[in-house]
């Protein structure tokens, strides 16, 4: 009897292993979670006056955050640039052509923080990004302290820059949060691309010649493409935005800018403007943009827009008719590097 009851344990072990092993044969590799995709941009721009002894000058500042967010509200990647764009005028209200419109982590080295014996802005901000990663929004801001500098574990890091406006970005891009492709696996990209879109002198008053005085403007756009790509570099979530500040100075170089809040034209919203004129709104052109993008490498995304500056066929009859070129030159930005 108990040699029959051996027997039958036996077998019936061999058959959980033989059941246990298929199983396990067709089992099929879990579908990657899905994660919220977002983009947020702080902005801020300051001018100064010219006088005998120098330059008036200008700068706007354009701080962006990309992130991807799982389901429990923590960042599971995170990716910040800033373009630092600046320009000048002369005392005679003459403005000067600006040449360097790379972002911070366009410049590197250049930067220049290496030369008086700090970390580099490339090498701080990769270590505040690595704070961030498994952190809420309220934990994300917490790590602000007093001054803007960061906490102690910032710090610790290798972050000893000034946070502020990384985690305002970050706000934005959880208010901005929405459903999207990407996954664990992505890769977060960021491009920016600036444009001195006019240089104009000042003109002083001339009664006698019924010359009327008007300011000089030096107006600058920087584009943002923000983006997740898979391991092919097609992209699988997408946010646009552009900033756009208009600075003024007078004949006798002293800045006529008045602008006590400056936004992107996305956070306008019909602010900007289109819409009055009976046209789709920035933001919408700028959404029927993104829409042309998914599934695309840089390359691809690039190759829609024409050599007019307009999109192709398939980016305007998506609703994007406005100038696309800003778009490509961003987009050309999240290309590996060759």
């Amino acid at each position: 009897m108990k040699k029959l009851l051996s027997i039958v344990l036996a077998v019936l072990m061999v058959v959980s292993v033989l059941a246990l092993v298929a199983c396990k044969g067709n089992t099929t590799p879990e579908t990657p979670k899905t994660l919220k995709f977002g983009m947020g941009v702080e902005v801020s721009a300051k001018a100064s006056d010219a006088t005998d002894d120098k330059n008036g000058s200008c700068e706007v500042d354009s701080t962006v955050a990309v992130i991807t967010v799982d389901a429990d509200g923590k960042v599971v990647a995170c990716k910040i640039d800033s373009a630092q764009i600046k320009g000048s005028w002369t005392v005679d209200g003459e403005a000067n052509a600006t040449t360097d419109f790379r972002t911070k982590l366009e410049k590197g080295n250049d930067y220049g923080m290496s030369a008086i014996g700090k970390k580099e802005w490339f090498e701080q901000i990769a270590a505040f990004e690595g704070v961030v990663a498994g952190k809420t929004l309220a934990e994300i801001k917490a790590l602000v302290a007093e001054g803007g500098k960061g906490v102690a574990a910032v710090t610790t890091a290798g972050c000893t820059i000034t946070v502020s406006d990384f985690v305002k970005a970050i706000e934005k891009a959880f208010a901005n949060l929405a459903d999207s492709n990407a996954t664990a696996a992505s890769t977060l990209k960021l491009g920016l691309a600036t444009e001195q879109e006019k240089q104009v002198n000042a003109i002083a008053a001339n009664e006698e010649e019924e010359i009327a005085a008007k300011d000089g403007t030096i107006e600058f756009d920087t584009t943002i493409f923000g983006a997740a790509v898979d391991a092919n570099g097609k992209v699988v979530a997408v946010d646009t935005d552009c900033t756009q500040v208009k600075f003024t100075f007078d004949a006798n170089g002293a800045s006529t800018f008045t602008a006590t809040e400056v936004l992107t034209k996305r956070q306008k919203g019909n602010a900007y403007g289109m819409s009055g004129a009976g046209k789709t709104e920035w933001f919408a052109q700028a959404d029927a943009f993104e829409t042309q993008c998914i599934g695309k490498t840089a390359a691809e995304i690039v190759a829609l827009v024409g050599t007019d500056g307009k999109g192709v066929e398939a980016v305007q009859t998506a609703g994007c008719t406005i100038t696309a070129s800003g778009f490509a030159a961003a987009a050309a930005k999240i290309a590996p590097a060759k």
